[in-house]
This record gives C-alpha cells, structure tokens and sequence, in this order.
C-alpha cells in the first residue's frame, strides 16, 4: 500500500477519505490495494480508514482483532455488533464524505462492491459516500514499465500468431484439407504454450453466423469446416505465462477466404473499421490537448458512427474495456452502452477499443480491436498493427 499516494489523490479529489471494508472477501479491490493477502481468509467484517490527511484508522471484530495488524494506524474492536454504528462514526470522526468501492444506481458494476446496507449505515452516521472509481483506476489501472513491456511482448507474438493463424487456414485449404473452426482454435493454442504464453480460454474463431457472435465458444461439437467465401473472426487473447502479474494483450482481426470480397462485407467492414478510428481519434485528440475524457464518451464517439450508418441494433456491447493483469482490468472501460462508465481514462493505463457489428441474419460479423496505452507524457500509443483491409486469405 502506498499510503502517501492515496492520501495525494484524496486531496486532488477533495474527498476527506477512502474507507475500505471487506465482509468473507468479497472486495478483491480492497485486499489487492490494501496488500492483504488473498489467502488470509476473514470471516467477519473490518474497516480500514485512510484520511486525506493524518493516520489511517482500523476497525476490527473481536474474533479476527490483529487482521489488519500489518497496516500502518491505530486500531479499535468491535463487538457486540450494537457496538458498530458508534464505533464507524468515530473511525469516521472529521469526515464529510468519504470514497468507498460503490457508484451511483450500481452504473458501473466493476466497483459497486460495498453491499446496499452497508452505504446506508454509513449515511446514518451523517457521512456521504461517493464513489471510489477514479481512485480504483489510478491504483489498479496504472502500468509500471514491468507491466508495459510484457504487454508490448506478448503483443508482439500475438501478432505473429495471428499471421500463422490465416495462413493454416489458406494452406489447408490449398493442401485440400480444409480445417474446422476448433482445429485453428487448437492451432492458435498450441502457439500460445509454445511461446509461454497463457490463457484461461480462447482464442475465438468465428466463421460467418459464429462471426456474429460475439463470445463464440469454440468446442469440437459445434465448428464449421472452413471454405471458399467464408468470413473469418479471430479474437487473440493472451499474457506471458513467466509472470502472474503480466499485462494481457488482446486483439481481433478479419478475414475472408476468396480474392474478392463481397460489396456487403465490405461495406459493413468500413463502418466497424471507422468506428473504431473515430474512438481513437477522441483519445489521441483529449491527450494532446490535456483534456479529461470519460470511459463512455470513447464508446459514444464509435457507436455515434455505426448508428449514423443505421447498423446501431447489431452493436451489442461496449466499445472498450481496461486491460491490466486482468484482461478485462478495473480501470475505466470505454462504455456507455452496458453502463455508464463516467471513470477517467488516465496516463499509464491500457485498453481496447473494439467496436462490433453483429448482423445474425445475414450470417456475418465483424469486430475490430486494438489495444491502447497511454504515456505519461499524454503520448497515444497502438500497440501492434491497425488492420485497415479484411486479410484476403491465399487458399490457390
């Protein structure tokens, strides 16, 4: 935990403090901040209380009294559970607001940890919670450079194996052993351990209805045998397997098996591809000029381009979302379409921008992803390649 930090930003953020509490470990972001240690099971509730400025405070049960013995502050117990409300208020002392892991209407999920009673008990005790999210990004989201260069490494092998990916689809094809969905799939996986690289499931392989979905479950009982004038979804996903706390990186590309492209595959693909460039101008247009940007305004501005184009109903997720040593990380994820995440996208964190236009009834679907990194000098950054054109894949 790095007290002096928090205490920086509460100040930034006029927010008189961070009050941390955990019931049976249901707050990973708590124990990940704090430095608990995971495997430190608890069974009843503490409370740790950084404020703005002066020493932190416990509150522990008097079954578990030296839970959070490791952390910096002074320490009350509680017990009988009538005890609590008066002993929070002093823990509480001085404070007007405080942040906790909660956001508004429960808008965005991937903080709203703290349970409902819990925020009223607090407010009872004349304090008013706000939400914790921009403090949770800039503690979890921020890359070191250790961080940075595995994901800027793994990118470069996911890259090539994107390449090795399309190009067994076009030499089996062309050997006429046309390969199945889930054999790329087992293809591209094999790349991954042979690279040390992991991950807990993927990659995806969609071939045009499968395309159109957009968590295709690739299994042997359900996997197309590739062919002639078929669209092709790849979805890579992956870390390097040396280090738990590996930055994953994550990315997705299209192609078709034939020399010339249908005019509606083509047309659909330039609205998801400028989607997609219309979202990463905003970025490199808000850094450059040092001008904050939400999470949902990166979504509106590519979801802005496929409603204009009259496809807005085949585009069923959110634009982006954080990428850390979680793939799908805590940091502000570029959305306003599943929620409204208003969280600031900050220097140091990482990203995709992947916008998707899924047209089941047509049989085909596209997505486009990139990933993003954001300098401390407010420098943009697309990790590997942009694909401009549908890869057309040599299968003569």
């Amino acid at each position: 935990m790095n007290l002096e930090a928090i205490q920086l930003e509460l100040q930034k953020a006029n927010i008189d403090g961070w009050l941390f509490y955990d019931f049976r470990g249901r707050d990973a972001i708590a124990t990940r901040i704090l430095g608990i240690d995971p495997n430190h099971f608890s069974t009843r509730r503490w409370f740790y209380f950084i404020p703005a400025k002066g020493e932190p405070r416990k509150l522990a049960n008097a079954i578990e009294p030296a839970y959070l013995d490791f952390l910096p502050g002074s320490k009350e117990i509680y017990m009988p559970w009538k005890e609590l409300p008066g002993k929070l208020s002093q823990l509480l002392e001085g404070a007007k607001n405080v942040a906790m892991q909660w956001s508004p209407n429960c808008s965005i999920p991937y903080i709203s940890v703290v349970d409902g009673g819990m925020i009223d008990l607090i407010r009872s005790l004349g304090v008013e919670v706000v939400s914790s999210g921009n403090l949770v990004s800039i503690f979890e989201a921020h890359l070191d450079e250790k961080g940075w260069q595995s994901h800027y490494d793994a990118g470069q092998i996911m890259m090539k194996i994107k390449d090795m990916a399309f190009d067994e689809i076009g030499n089996r094809i062309k050997a006429g052993n046309p390969p199945t969905e889930y054999e790329i799939h087992m293809f591209m996986r094999d790349l991954y351990e042979q690279n040390g690289l992991e991950a807990d499931h993927g990659p995806i392989v969609g071939v045009n209805e499968h395309a159109a979905d957009p968590h295709f479950d690739n299994a042997p009982d359900n996997s197309f045998t590739m062919k002639e004038g078929d669209l092709v979804l790849i979805d890579l996903f992956a870390k390097e397997k040396k280090d738990p706390n590996s930055v994953w990186y994550d990315i997705t590309w299209m192609g078709f098996i034939g020399d010339s492209i249908p005019a509606r595959i083509q047309e659909v693909w330039e609205i998801a591809k400028n989607a997609r460039n219309s979202a990463l101008n905003l970025v490199k247009e808000r850094f450059a000029s040092n001008t904050p940007l939400q999470g949902g305004e990166v979504d509106d501005a590519a979801r802005n381009v496929i409603n204009s184009a009259g496809l807005g109903k085949y585009f069923i997720h959110r634009t982006g979302h954080n990428i850390s040593a979680t793939l799908h990380g805590n940091g502000a994820h570029c959305d306003n379409f599943e929620t409204n995440d208003t969280r600031l996208i900050i220097k140091g964190s990482c990203f995709s921008i992947e916008p998707g236009i899924y047209i089941a009834e047509e049989k085909i679907g596209f997505r486009t992803e990139i990933d993003i990194f954001i300098k401390e000098d407010g420098e943009v950054v697309v990790v590997g390649e942009i694909q401009d054109e549908i890869i057309k894949i040599k299968y003569k």
